[in-house]
């Protein structure tokens, strides 16, 4: 996807996210009672933990639902089991869409996104079928801000293990091997640097652009729908949305 449509986008997630925060609330803290239940309570041992508890943070939930949420998932709700499960498939006009689900009722989300698929033109594949077009990185968005020195910036994100670290108008990317992220997120947010987005997350080789606009229409559908399902965490896809769209 092109570096300006990717801003686009974080953006116009944060903005959909800002709408609906108890929405995304709720998702964060499945993932949290799924880290918590992997590797305990306690942030300090728990890297996983600690990764959810910055994405939480760059959501903007408070410290107090944060702590909640680990409270709750080592305590009452040590009853439900949560699970994490991929699928992939294809949307309208051949775009791959691969999510990311977090549930705790594996029939029901996979009954729900089939028919999601279904509606919007699109079908469920089986696994491997879209995720090789995709590459799993660290991705560390920042805003470009005149403190920022941009050589400061490339050195201190190298020197804690980054791969590359990309620059343009809205600010820089910085892309890890998927075992680096942890270590190089700390290690910046230890420098001072604040973060607009900072996951490991499936980025497309290439992207696919779609010229008819009832095609599109099936696909925005289709990932609205996606983003609207609770049990569903990430939806990743290679197709290269008209920024207006985004920006919404």
């Amino acid at each position: 996807m092109a570096g300006h449509s990717k801003w686009a986008n974080i953006k116009h997630k944060k903005g959909k996210a800002d709408a609906q925060r108890g929405k995304v609330f709720t998702k964060i803290g499945r993932e949290i009672a799924l880290a918590v239940r992997e590797g305990g309570a306690d942030p300090s041992t728990n890297g996983k933990l600690r990764d959810i508890i910055a994405k939480a943070k760059a959501s903007n939930m408070p410290n107090d639902n944060i702590q909640r949420s680990i409270k709750k998932a080592s305590g009452e709700m040590g009853n439900t089991v949560y699970e994490e499960i991929t699928y992939e498939g294809y949307a309208a006009g051949g775009v791959a869409v691969v999510v990311e689900v977090v549930t705790d009722n594996r029939n029901r989300a996979a009954s729900e996104l089939r028919h999601i698929f279904d509606k919007n033109g699109g079908t469920l594949g089986t696994t491997g079928s879209v995720s090789y077009l995709f590459d799993f990185k660290g991705l560390m968005m920042i805003e470009r801000e005149p403190k920022i020195d941009e050589d400061e910036l490339m050195m201190h994100a190298l020197e804690a293990g980054a791969e590359d670290v990309q620059s343009s108008e809205e600010g820089f990317e910085i892309y890890t091997a998927p075992n680096d992220f942890s270590a190089v997120r700390e290690a910046l947010e230890a420098d001072g640097y604040v973060f607009l987005s900072a996951e490991r997350q499936k980025i497309p080789q290439t992207s696919v652009d779609i010229a008819d606009e009832e095609v599109l229409a099936r696909v925005e559908k289709l990932l609205e729908m996606l983003d609207d399902f609770d049990d569903v965490m990430e939806v990743y896809h290679n197709a290269n949305l008209p920024e207006e769209e985004e920006e919404d």
